[in-house]
């Protein structure tokens, strides 16, 4: 079997699988979970197959055209080169360990069959994108996941904030997709082609005319797609979904495409400096702003949401200063460990009983309830913070590493202030990161108070998962500054000196005065009322954590005496805590900006509607039923009053023709 043929059916299988999913969800229901997980690991063998043919060498293409369409046709392209065969991989492999945890965690959901058939569409839609060569065919990936997240994040639509957040996801993806289109019909416009590499040719032969308006397009639907500023407020919310769904999500797809579809397009952007610099604010602003929300949340699944806002933003930044196989390194590993830290909390929430870190930092022994979970994350957010030598340190590393060389210049088509301002905002974010992993790590598994319930041992396919990507978290990184350079342009992945000293130093800096603060509040009291703690359902898990929050009601009545969660996070910001726990007010700023003018609008057009057209249109209708009513009466049945109204019609008739005729 081809290459070629093999990289079709990557895509093709979890489409199929969903497909039958659908059909045999509710008829067979026993086939649910194999049709959830074997295609999906069928498709993940098929891309490591589909890898280790194309080498890193040469991309594998093939094309053919789709319909005639006039000047600019539309072709089912295949284009994978050594960045389309890792993060197919990548996908791959974290679509089939969502699908085996979720077997166990939603294993007692009604509507496990429609989600796992969508988390397979979901995978298949991505992996179009990693391998089209056609920017149409990917696109039709990029929107398809746009509806999965609508329908999976809304997976418990019961509950308000999931419709809220299902809702608020697709309105906000779609504002960025709107220019995003726009700009690719004006790409192709320009390049003669939807081709990625026919438009990358005419790019390097100067047939781009319009660079800084197609590249400020394009990044609009980037930064809805991988929630970068000012578009990132809908993936915080988006937790409202199962945590196997926020695990996919942020780690191998959706977020993931916009900055794979910058990885495969930057000499398009790299075509205009303005862009790049653009570029460069959008990912430093999006790093330290997130980094510092994350540092206030309550929620852990809130912490890792704008964690992965942060990652992204590296990830842009090293594509702002001319890096692609930075980010790409980046994406890798971060897509390893920031799946173990969903699902390790899916594991922890199950545990506690809630998401809530300050309920958690009053219960002891939640360590011990489970080691699992524990052991892997204590990994995960490791490789997070970037501690050599977790797979973080040397993705980070290649980041901050490319921004110090374009700060000098080195990077062609790269201003020298991109480069400043990626390096500075890295190294804060650094420090920052290291922050809030400490302290989620502090405030989930060095609590005191409340023992933790016991719930038993979780279902094995849930813990052996986490095993099974600790192993990427922890060895990735230096597997791939040994093994894998070719498959990154050729460009070599060694650390520098400067930069790894500077951002090790901060991340420990930031470790040692988070674990400090937390010492120095930990001992204080405080009082927080039960009711401000919601569990946050979940199927089976969702279950026993209703029964967890209502088991601390009779041991502390309405109001918790309990230790203080020793939130190191409100210590270290001060009065920033507020806005930063709010994610400075964004939200609001929209509301005033866009929602409340929108919502007046619609109120005007309904007034207008109701009052002034409706008024015309009754008014319309008022004369012929006036005149139908006069006739209406005039017709009674009698037939006395009908001869008698034509007698004397024909007296004034022949009276009128008789004036006539005498000339009267």
């Amino acid at each position: 079997m081809t290459t070629t043929t093999l990289a079709v059916l990557v895509p093709l299988l979890p489409f199929l699988g969903a497909v039958a999913g659908l059909l045999l969800g509710r008829t067979a229901p026993g086939f649910v979970r194999p049709l959830a997980v074997l295609p999906t690991l069928a498709a993940l063998a098929l891309a490591c197959a589909v890898a280790w043919d194309q080498g890193g060498g040469r991309a594998v293409e093939a094309h053919t055209q789709l319909t005639p369409t006039g000047s600019v046709p539309i072709e089912l392209a295949l284009d994978v080169d050594g960045f389309a065969a890792l993060v197919a991989v990548l996908v791959a492999f974290v679509a089939t360990c969502v699908q085996i945890y979720s077997t166990g965690y939603l294993r007692d959901d009604p509507r496990y069959p429609s989600y796992a058939a969508l988390v397979s569409l979901f995978t298949s839609a991505m992996l179009l994108v990693v391998y089209s060569g056609d920017l149409i065919v990917l696109l039709v990936g990029w929107e398809v996941m746009g509806i999965c997240s609508y329908f999976l994040v809304g997976h418990y639509w019961e509950t308000p904030e999931a419709r809220a957040a299902s809702l608020k996801a697709f309105l906000v993806t779609k504002l960025g997709d709107v220019p995003f289109l726009i700009g690719l019909f004006a790409l192709a416009t320009d390049a003669g082609s939807f081709r990625i590499t026919t438009i990358l040719s005419a790019v390097a032969d100067g047939g781009l005319h319009h660079p800084t308006l197609v590249g400020l397009l394009l990044l609009c639907g980037v930064a809805g797609k991988s929630a970068q500023f000012p578009l990132h407020t809908w993936l915080p919310d988006a937790m409202a979904g199962p945590t196997p769904v926020s695990a996919l999500i942020h780690a191998a797809t959706m977020v993931a495409a916009g900055v794979y579809f910058v990885a495969r397009l930057l000499p398009v952007f790299e075509a205009s400096a303005a862009v790049m610099v653009v570029l460069a604010v959008m990912s430093a602003v999006t790093m330290t702003g997130s980094a510092l929300a994350a540092l206030a949340q309550d929620d852990i699944k809130r912490v890792l949401a704008y964690s992965t806002i942060g990652q992204l933003g590296y990830m842009t930044g090293a594509l702002a200063v001319g890096d692609r196989g930075a980010a790409v390194f980046h994406l890798l590993s971060h897509g390893a460990f920031k799946a173990l830290l969903f699902l390790a909390a899916g594991v922890i929430i199950h545990a506690a009983g809630t998401n809530s870190l300050a309920v958690m930092s009053r219960t002891s022994g939640l360590r011990e309830r489970v080691p699992d979970a524990y052991w892997t994350m204590t990994v995960a957010l490791l490789a997070l913070a970037a501690i050599p030598p977790f797979s973080g340190f040397f993705s980070k590393e290649s980041v901050l590493g490319a921004a110090e060389h374009a700060t000098n210049g080195h990077a062609e088509h790269v201003p020298g202030s991109a480069g400043w301002i990626v390096l500075v905002a890295g190294l804060v974010t650094a420090l920052l990161t290291a922050a809030y992993a400490t302290r989620l790590w502090l405030l989930a598994f060095r609590g005191r108070g409340t023992e933790a319930p016991d719930h038993g041992r979780q279902p094995l396919s849930m813990t052996v998962v986490l095993w099974v990507l600790a192993v990427p978290s922890l060895a990735f990184g230096g597997f791939a500054y040994r093994s894998l350079p070719g498959w990154f342009d050729g460009r070599a992945l060694t650390p520098t000196l400067a930069t790894s000293v500077l951002g090790t130093g901060l991340a420990l800096a930031g470790g040692l005065v988070t674990y400090g603060a937390w010492q120095r509040t930990r001992t204080s009291a405080a009082r927080v009322p039960l009711g401000a703690v919601a569990a946050h359902p979940e199927g089976d898990a969702g279950q026993v954590e209703a029964e967890a929050i209502a088991a601390h009601a009779p041991a502390f009545g309405d109001v918790a005496y309990a230790p203080d969660p020793a939130d190191p996070g409100r210590f270290l910001l001060g009065p920033l805590h507020r806005h930063a726990a709010e994610g400075f007010h964004l939200d609001a700023l929209y509301g005033v900006l866009f929602v409340r003018p929108v919502l007046a609008a619609a109120s005007l057009v309904q007034f207008l509607d109701r009052e002034v057209v409706d008024t015309y249109v009754r008014g319309a209708g008022a004369l012929p039923r006036l005149l139908g009513a006069a006739v209406r009466r005039a017709q009674t049945g009698n037939v006395q009053t009908y001869v008698s109204a034509l007698l004397a019609g024909t007296v004034v008739l022949a009276v009128a023709v008789l004036l006539v005729a005498t000339g009267v």
